[in-house]
């Protein structure tokens, strides 16, 4: 796996051992060509950020700021080495759960332009949908505000396309393979 584009393009990354599903690099591809020039100068959150590739790649592209958040301590040491490898300035680490990440951040009033939420896949029925999950959480919908744009990796399934949560217009669904990447747009007057 290797950022794409953008200053440090090509750098290949490490990942991390049995606890991630790295997002292929034809998937991201799709998805940045998808995004434009949203990316450059945007305040991005990555969650369940593995590897920190998503947001690494934002960096790479001219992104402001990354906040890249795993639970999983060997996976934040893992994008701790990729930053380190990459050089790319403007990141920030955090390990803990994601909904209570979340819901500190949504407390100290922090906003976003861009997320991108890459959480364990269900597989089986009655398994969560963590995305989903995410798009019911108030403290989440906080974090962004008018115009700013969330990106979800599911396990694609034959069902149609899912209608947009309120507050929410579906800008693209689509499958590549096994995964679904849905870009959603926040609509409204600001936060909440």
């Amino acid at each position: 796996m290797r950022l794409i584009s953008g200053s440090a393009g090509g750098i290949p990354l490490d990942v991390p051992k049995s606890v991630t599903r790295p997002t292929q690099d034809r998937v991201r591809q799709a998805v940045f060509n998808m995004l434009g020039p949203l990316v450059e100068g945007a305040r991005v959150l990555d969650l369940f950020a593995g590897s920190g590739a998503l947001g690494l790649e934002c960096l790479s592209r001219g992104s402001e700021s990354a906040l890249l958040v795993d639970q999983d301590r060997g996976a934040c040491e893992v994008i701790r080495r990729n930053l380190a490898k990459t050089r790319l300035a403007g990141a920030t680490v955090r390990q803990g759960d994601v909904f209570k990440t979340v819901g500190q951040l949504a407390r100290e009033s922090a906003c976003f332009d861009l997320v991108f939420a890459d959480p364990p896949y269900a597989h089986k029925p009655g398994e969560a949908d963590l995305c989903a999950k995410l798009l019911e959480s108030a403290d989440f919908t906080a974090l962004a505000p008018a115009g700013a744009s969330v990106v979800l990796e599911s396990l694609a399934t034959r069902r149609s396309a899912s209608p947009a949560p309120d507050g929410w217009e579906l800008m693209r669904e689509r499958d590549y393979g096994s995964t679904r990447i849905v870009w959603l747009r926040r609509v409204g007057s600001g936060h909440g």
